[in-house]
């Protein structure tokens, strides 16, 4: 096996065997895959470990959503049918989620070509999925060493391998689907970064268990509902979601106690640090990369991306499920509540927060859509 090490993030949309009939933006683009087997990107993190001698077990809701994760294991070859047909939303629905309708170089695009487009928008949504997934992956297996008590500890083992099959499941779907990738948003990296490298291993907790995971939930959540009935990604959405209702549910409850043991400058701290990765992350919702790869002008494209009203009320549902859980644990403050004001994302506030659990529910056995 031959690893690249490198300093820099790729930046190059990838290609894939089985999409060499796929055509791209302009008909010379070298659809060759990269020679090395492995690109890997170095981090340096200066985390703190912490054993845990007492072993005590409690019979407490993080204790019920570990062995919830026991019992609803899936595994991605044996319980999704691959078979079934690999569509999304309908072209027409696509079309108005993008809002280029009347822009002079999205309607200079052939009929096939704009389907294209669509396509690569939708390769760029599953790639930064999956990406995230990663990071997910990469951040639940530090919480395993520096969570410090007995069950947070099993509990992030746990959700260390749902992680794991998230990054298998949207990898083999991205190659078989589209046969292209596009490389992780600037915005969304800024975040993992920042989350991977800070020694704070609560704000590992509030980076991805309450804002990374709350928004993906509502991602998902929204596209399984738009998504063709009998298809394959709808399956894939169902399996996913009841692994990461079980995520943000840990991050809430383990936070909610943890929160108010902190000093007024601690927790401002922390607010502030929840209000930040909310902003990068609306950032991380716009597909730059796919408007570059087309040839387009980035700033002009991505103004009329986000004034589309489509992607405006898409934006702002995604933090349906965040607001509420930042105001559950302690984290929605006098202080910083003005800023999310702004965001125009507080309406969401008294909306149930996800520490509400629907325990028959979250526990039905396992089944596809």
């Amino acid at each position: 096996m031959a690893v690249e090490f490198t300093e820099d993030t790729p930046n190059e949309v990838r290609f894939f065997e089985a999409a060499k009939d796929l055509p791209g933006a302009c008909d010379d683009i070298d659809l060759t895959p990269e020679s090395v087997d492995d690109i890997a990107e170095i981090f340096q993190t200066p985390l703190t470990g912490a054993y845990n001698w007492d072993y005590k077990i409690q019979e407490n809701r993080i204790r019920q959503l570990y062995e919830l994760g026991k019992k609803l294991n899936w595994n991605a070859e044996t319980d999704i049918d691959w078979t079934k047909p690999m569509v999304g939303m309908d072209d027409e629905l696509r079309a108005m989620q993008n809002g280029f309708a009347g822009w002079g170089p999205f309607e200079a695009l052939s009929e096939r070509q704009k389907l294209e487009f669509y396509d690569h928008s939708d390769a760029w949504t599953l790639s930064q999925f999956l990406h995230g997934e990663q990071g997910a992956l990469l951040v639940a297996s530090q919480l395993v060493s520096c969570a410090p008590t007995y069950a947070a500890k099993l509990y992030a083992g746990s959700q260390t391998f749902d992680e794991a099959r998230h990054v298998e499941v949207f990898n083999k779907y991205i190659q078989k689907k589209f046969g292209l990738m596009y490389p992780v948003n600037s915005s969304l990296k800024s975040i993992l970064d920042k989350i991977l490298t800070d020694h704070r291993w609560d704000l590992k907790f509030i980076g991805m268990q309450v804002v990374i995971e709350g928004l993906a939930l509502s991602a998902f959540n929204t596209m399984h509902e738009l998504a063709t009935e009998d298809s394959l990604i709808k399956d894939i959405l169902g399996y996913v979601i009841r692994d990461e209702a079980r995520h943000v549910a840990f991050g809430i409850h383990y936070l909610e106690e943890f929160v108010k043991s902190l000093s007024e400058e601690e927790r401002e701290e922390r607010a502030e640090f929840a209000y930040q990765a909310c902003v990068v992350s609306r950032e991380r919702l716009v597909p730059t990369d796919v408007f570059e790869f087309y040839g387009w002008d980035v700033e002009e494209a991505r103004q009329i991306f986000l004034e589309s009203s489509g992607t405006a009320k898409f934006r702002n549902h995604l933090f349906s499920r965040v607001v509420p859980n930042l105001r559950r644990i302690g984290l929605l403050t006098d202080k910083i509540r003005p800023k999310f004001e702004a965001l125009g994302v507080l309406e969401y506030e008294n909306l149930v927060d996800d520490g509400e659990i629907d325990w028959a529910e979250m526990s039905k056995p396992l089944k596809a859509g």
